[in-house]
């Protein structure tokens, strides 16, 4: 019976054992080119750990996104010490668990499985590696009113990391206002002392001109997805704009914004920052952010701009 853990939400790592051997596996679709491998094995070396990353991709598999749990079984019964998990698995794994993080519940999505002791466990870090990525890379940034576009999944989890890090004012803006309704009423309850305000995108002019931030969690800047999820001339100096794609880092949003003076925070600094927190959860060792960023900006020149899978991790 899949079980919340009891308490806050810590990243509960293992006990550290630098003798192990470690296996781990990224579970989902079209994922052959991931810069996750490479990031967490990058860190491995730094560290002196023997670490093997592996792709479980389901296209390869015959595309059967249905055997996600089934998968994660059988990843448990072939002695991986945990598993990353993106589209379109992030919900399907959990009937493969046996317990789940109380922000893996709340959020109804999992990236990271850990296999110890005997359990599965599905945790998020999409959710710390966005606000780690947004201190480190705005760092004075207020976040008293914030506008967020995009209520899927990345924006789900990046409206708990603000709302968990004390954001009073929270507007979250979608082109389907039922999926924008749902989202703000499912975070509201856990944060009483902040509020959640669900729009349309085509309604959040105003908002944007007297907010502190603006965050794009929609696939709008991506390549295949050309454009930009607002109209650039709302934005402002006095705002601070963050993108949660990474391929291309600059999208036409950060573009716009650095040219009317915001400070900006591109996607890399959010998937470092998750693949940071994974890495430790499954090797209880605290992973250096900086180093895989450094990791991460080596693998990404400009010919991994026409990528697909700019949110996808």
């Amino acid at each position: 019976m899949l079980q919340t853990l009891a308490g806050p939400q810590p990243l509960q790592p293992r006990k550290p054992d630098v003798h192990h051997r470690f296996v781990v596996g990224l579970l989902g679709a079209g994922i052959a080119g991931s810069l996750t491998p490479g990031l967490h094995e990058a860190e491995a070396d730094r560290l002196g750990l023997a670490y093997t990353y592996r792709i479980i991709d389901l296209d390869a598999l015959g595309g059967q996104p249905g055997r996600s749990a089934e998968l994660v079984r059988s990843a448990a019964e072939l002695g991986y010490d945990g598993l990353n998990v993106t589209h379109p698995s992030k919900q399907l794994v959990q009937d493969g668990l046996d317990e789940l993080s109380p922000d893996a519940r709340i959020l109804g999505a999992v990236n990271t499985i850990t296999f110890h002791g005997g359990r599965a466990v599905g945790h998020n870090t999409d959710h710390t590696g966005f606000i780690g990525g947004f201190r480190a890379g705005l760092p004075s940034a207020p976040i008293n009113s914030v506008v967020q576009v995009g209520a899927g999944g990345a924006g789900a989890a990046v409206a708990y990391a603000l709302l968990n890090a004390g954001a009073g004012h929270l507007v979250i803006a979608d082109i389907e206002p039922d999926r924008a309704e749902s989202l703000a009423a499912r975070l509201a309850p856990h944060f009483p002392n902040s509020e959640v305000v669900a729009a349309r995108t085509d309604a959040i002019a105003g908002t944007i001109r007297t907010a502190d931030g603006l965050v794009n969690t929609t696939p709008i800047g991506m390549t295949g997805h050309p454009g930009i999820p607002v109209d650039p001339h709302l934005l402002h100096p006095g705002l601070w704009v963050a993108d949660v794609i990474y391929r291309p880092l600059e999208t036409a949003l950060v573009t716009a914004a650095r040219e009317k003076g915001c400070a900006v925070l591109d996607g890399g600094r959010m998937v470092v920052g998750q693949a940071a927190a994974a890495f430790e959860l499954f090797t209880g060792i605290p992973a250096d952010p900086d180093h895989m960023l450094a990791t991460f900006h080596q693998a990404t020149p400009a010919s991994h701009s026409d990528q697909k899978d700019g949110i996808r991790r």
